[in-house]
C-alpha cells in the first residue's frame, strides 16, 4: 500500500504545495509545530532516510536546503530548524521549521492550529520566493 506521500505526490490527496522537482517535493505539514512548517520528500517511495542512494541523499538535502531559503525570506525567525525522524510515515522525508525557540521543535506539543486558508496562502508566499 502507497504511504500517504506517495498519495500526495499522485495527487489522489491535496498538498499546500510548496516547491517541486523531478525528484522531491515540498509541502506544509497541515499540523505544523510552527507556522511555515515543511516537509521535504523525495518522490521515491523508500522508508528509511539513509537507505536512500547517496546521490539522491545529498539532492534531497540540497533540495532541502533551497527551500529552507524561502522558507527563510518569507516567515521570519532566527533559524530554521531541521528534524529527520521517519516514524509517523513509511516514506523517508525532512522537516523544515521555522524557530525562533527550541520549544518550536518539540514534536511533543500540540500542533499550530491553522486554516486550509491561511496555509494556501502561506504556501503560495513561500513558493512565490523559492527559487530553484
Amino acid at each position: 500500500m502507497p504511504s500517504i506521500f506517495t498519495r500526495i505526490i499522485r495527487g489522489e490527496i491535496p498538498c499546500h504545495k510548496v516547491a517541486e522537482s523531478d525528484l522531491y517535493l515540498a509541502f506544509l505539514d497541515i499540523r505544523p509545530m510552527a507556522a511555515g512548517h515543511i516537509i521535504v520528500i523525495p518522490k521515491e517511495e523508500i522508508d528509511y532516510v539513509f537507505d536512500l542512494d547517496d546521490e539522491l541523499l545529498a539532492g534531497l538535502v540540497l533540495f532541502a536546503k533551497g527551500v529552507s531559503k524561502a522558507l527563510r525570506q518569507t516567515v521570519p525567525c532566527k533559524r530554521i530548524g531541521v528534524a529527520v525522524i521517519g516514524l509517523e510515515v513509511p516514506h523517508a522525508h525532512v522537516h523544515l521549521i521555522p524557530l525562533q525557540t527550541m520549544q518550536d521543535i518539540n514534536f511533543g506539543k500540540e500542533p499550530l492550529s491553522m486554516t486550509q486558508d491561511e496555509l494556501a496562502a502561506l504556501a503560495a508566499r513561500i513558493s512565490a520566493a523559492y527559487q530553484p
